[in-house]
């Protein structure tokens, strides 16, 4: 009963550091729409780092733990459990994410406050001081806003970016997030080739990280500096942002469908190397 509940108490731990990975890649949109309304979108992306480094510290623990969790269902032959862990943990990235883009009009205003501030304290180390200071705090508590129901309801309307965008940050977000759990999946259902199946999760990532540098975030970018120029209103490029958001959202429920088919699919592919 001991060791069960250790194994439940990881699940739970690689649980949240899931739910953080997929809650900072969501939290990235807004600092877009920080970055165009207070005009500094290069200091908004370099402070949003600090943010992205928890994200790769919650990876580089997250991949060791499954694959010690999956080498445990093999030594103890536990058959179809590890397959709902894997569930479990996909459907973090879909909760994370939805949390993420409730979070955005809040995280939004804060982090622009933050952006403006950084001019003033020109330290990363002052900046976080006065973050959690009583008068950050205060502001913080200020700035909590639920989404608009209009930015909601731009999801039945048109989008205003072509169509290919948003169909490449769906298999972008599906891709990603199946890619480290399909290749441990498929060293389960081949335990011989496990290696060799892991090591294809790179491989996974490799083609999720082209469609987002190629395709998802040079439109993004250009789409930020019209709005800085005046040529796309705020509205509009709000509009995108949702657009995307949702996109997200649905690329994280199309990995649940992705998750088995593509372990098998590695399967194949670690036995024809």
């Amino acid at each position: 009963f001991g060791k069960g509940m250790t194994v439940d108490s990881q699940l739970l731990f690689i649980f949240a550091l899931t739910f953080v990975i997929n809650l900072i890649a969501t939290l990235a949109y807004s600092v877009r729409i920080a970055g165009t309304r207070t005009r500094r979108i290069a200091v908004s992306l370099s402070l949003f780092n600090i943010l992205v480094l928890v994200s790769r510290t919650s990876n580089s623990f997250q991949a060791p733990l499954l694959a010690k969790r999956v080498e445990h269902s093999l030594l103890i032959g536990v058959k179809g459990g590890i397959t709902a862990d894997f569930r479990w943990l996909l459907f973090a990235g879909t909760l994370a994410s939805v949390v993420g883009a409730l979070l955005i009009p809040t995280f939004q205003r804060v982090f622009g406050r933050a952006v403006l501030a950084f001019a003033e304290y020109r330290s990363v180390l002052r900046l976080l001081s006065h973050g959690f200071s009583r008068e950050g705090l205060r502001y913080l508590a200020h700035s909590a806003r639920f989404p608009a129901k209009e930015n909601l309801t731009q999801l039945v309307q048109a989008p205003n970016l072509p169509k290919p965008v948003i169909l490449f940050n769906v298999m972008a977000t599906a891709v990603s997030g199946v890619g480290v759990f399909a290749s441990l999946y498929a060293g389960y259902l081949n335990p011989q080739l496990r290696v060799t199946a892991s090591s294809l999760a790179a491989i996974i990532n490799g083609l999720a990280t082209i469609l987002l540098f190629v395709f998802i975030d040079p439109y993004l970018s250009i789409l930020s500096d019209d709005v800085v120029e005046g040529k796309v209103g705020e509205p509009q490029f709000r509009r995108a942002v949702v657009w995307l958001v949702g996109s997200r959202i649905a690329g994280t429920i199309l990995a649940q469908a992705m998750f088995i088919p593509s372990a098998y699919l590695i399967v194949r592919l670690a036995e024809r190397i």
